[in-house]
């Protein structure tokens, strides 16, 4: 099961529009997928029962609800069989109190938006990711997005010198637009809308889900090889 945990302690950064967005295009691909939602608002899981019954379901686990009937372990499983697992996490989340996900996870993603607010933020986040919670840059899972981005702005030229210099792989940039916002309100991901104004939307996403697979890959083959 390949494992995408989505993090910025920061509110507001887009975690669950990445955690969502990811689980539709693996699910559009034919594939099992499964949402771990940590956050109390519950976001991905609100998303995830507007969802359209004629598009490939999503399971989504609601981690921050105490599980009745069953264990809490066995209650937040994800289903047997699931290929695909995304992990949407709280604001203020703690790195050394969640290392443990962290630590299984086979790709660590950060949104950042284009602000001086994020941008100082999200450096000591990623700091305190790679020196508190000890997931090295050796380890190779850790990236960067750019989110609601506006090209051509003196910000995002300041955001993106800045995700350079963090000598972590930048993948992609999230365009500031409404289809994402209308995605959301219907319970799908911008890979479920068509349409030539998401033609930039889908071109972005292809980024991102190509540098997946090459970890993907990546992984297999050191599975492979550890076996």
């Amino acid at each position: 099961m390949f494992t995408v945990v989505v993090v910025n302690a920061k509110g507001g950064a887009g975690k669950t529009t990445l955690a969502t967005n990811l689980a539709a295009h693996y699910a559009q691909q034919g594939c099992k997928v499964a949402i771990q939602d940590y956050d109390s608002q519950g976001s991905s899981s609100y998303w995830a029962q507007r969802r359209p019954d004629s598009l490939p379901l999503i399971q989504t686990i609601p981690m921050f609800e105490q599980a009745s009937g069953l264990t809490a372990s066995y209650a937040h499983q994800p289903e047997r069989g699931t290929e695909y697992l995304i992990i949407d996490t709280p604001s203020g989340l703690d790195p050394i109190q969640f290392r443990p996900i962290l630590s299984r996870a086979d790709v660590i993603l950060v949104p950042v938006l284009p602000s001086s607010i994020d941008i100082h933020a999200v450096s000591r986040f990623i700091a305190d990711i790679l020196l508190k919670a000890k997931i090295g840059r050796e380890t190779e899972k850790l990236a960067v997005l750019a989110n609601r981005a506006r090209k051509n702005t003196l910000i995002y030229h300041t955001l993106e010198k800045f995700l350079a210099s963090l000598n972590i792989p930048f993948i992609a940039t999230l365009r500031d637009t409404q289809n994402y916002i209308k995605a959301a309100e219907l319970g799908m991901g911008v890979i479920d809308m068509q349409g030539e104004q998401l033609f930039k939307d889908h071109k972005s996403w292809r980024q991102i889900m190509a540098w997946l697979q090459q970890k993907e890959q990546a992984v297999s083959a050191a599975s492979a090889d550890a076996s």
